[in-house]
């Protein structure tokens, strides 16, 4: 798909959480790894993994406790753990500045395909629910896209519910951790962490019958 279109942009405001660490190293440029914690209104804390280039000014001399303003991308990619394929999620930093004040901000907007059939459900308390899968064109590499999770709720998540495979959307919303734990086959329980788009928004872009014919 050739375009021209800004598919995904991501602002965070935050702490760092976790010193820098080495990552990979592609063509020898360095690649760091670290967390970034953000706050919401809700006072409910995000810990959101973060990946940034050495030579991003800032990147090189970030320390725990630093207060940033990074804009970038959400980005996956494939790992293998433990024989399995694992989808990875972290925020890819294009620049990075200092912020004199405690500013928290956790706004991603992307445009995408549903690439798995929606999963429409409700909680204990009645609240709707629905997991959509997004698969996401890089703008820079138009053979390659990013898988982001992403989470709806009330009346938006009855209304993907129904959209089927292949229908391009436009969402926005928040990066947000969760965690849960789940019981292995040898009965011990391990502490898990989930990361999803939290959906404020969402619109359709084109229909399945359109959208077939991008792909």
């Amino acid at each position: 798909m050739e375009t021209n279109e800004i598919s995904n942009t991501a602002i965070l405001a935050g702490t760092v959480k976790s010193a820098p660490t080495i990552s990979h190293q592609i063509e020898g440029e360095k690649f760091y790894d670290f967390d970034l914690s953000v706050e919401r209104l809700s006072k409910t804390v995000d810990v959101i993994p973060v990946t940034v280039s050495e030579r991003t000014e800032n990147a090189s001399r970030l320390q725990v406790g630093d207060k940033v303003i990074m804009r970038g991308q959400y980005r996956s990619h494939n790992k293998n753990i433990n024989d399995k394929n694992r989808l990875i999620l972290h925020f890819f930093a294009k620049d990075v500045e200092y912020s004199k004040e405690n500013e928290q901000l956790n706004d991603v907007k992307l445009v995408g395909y549903i690439c798995k059939a929606p999963v429409y459900r409700k909680t204990p308390f009645d609240r709707e629910i629905c997991d959509v899968l997004l698969a996401v064109n890089r703008t820079t590499n138009y053979h390659r896209s990013d898988y982001i999770p992403c989470i709806l709720w009330g009346r938006n998540a009855r209304f993907v519910s129904n959209l089927p495979i292949g229908t391009k959307l436009e969402v926005s919303g928040r990066i947000q951790s969760r965690n849960y734990t789940k019981t292995q086959e040898n009965g011990l329980i391990e502490e898990k962490t989930a990361y999803e788009v939290s959906c404020q928004h969402v619109a359709v872009l084109e229909n399945l019958k359109s959208a077939e014919k991008i792909i």
